[in-house]
């Protein structure tokens, strides 16, 4: 039976939980997940588990935060001018935004604070920080 290894297009289902077993994202009740292992498709942890698996092969992974997507950084914390927000824009602490950077790629954020003449956005990916555990099944290698 073949085994992954790095530059397979693999196929695989999977479901994402917190270490708390809230379940976070899972492929069931969609296509699987096609990607090419090794190739930087998708977080380090999740990648690196694949080589060796053969078609039918199941099995349970913890990725540190450093393996997923990554620690908590101060950095990606911004204090956006409430100047910039339209007038009819009614923001609330928790709302996502889309930013654009200077290459005009969206940029995810999340409201975190709102004062008088600065908003608080934190553009922190949602699981930074966190260790994951993923429940993966090789559907196929392509």
């Amino acid at each position: 039976m073949a085994q992954v290894k790095n530059g397979d297009v693999v196929r695989v289902h999977y479901t994402g939980k917190l270490m708390n077993g809230e379940e976070f994202d899972s492929s069931t009740g969609r296509e699987p997940l096609e990607f090419t292992v090794g190739a930087g498709q998708m977080i380090k942890g999740f990648d690196a588990a694949l080589p060796g698996m053969e078609v039918g092969d199941k099995k349970t992974i913890n990725i540190p935060a450093e393996e997923g997507y990554g620690e908590r950084s101060e950095d990606a914390i911004i204090e956006f001018p409430k100047e910039n927000v339209p007038a009819d824009m009614k923001l609330e602490p928790g709302m996502p935004l889309t930013l654009s950077n200077q290459e005009g790629q969206p940029v995810p954020v999340i409201v975190k604070e709102i004062n008088d003449d600065i908003i608080i956005l934190d553009a922190n990916h949602f699981l930074a920080g966190q260790e994951l555990v993923f429940d993966i099944e090789l559907v196929e290698i392509v």
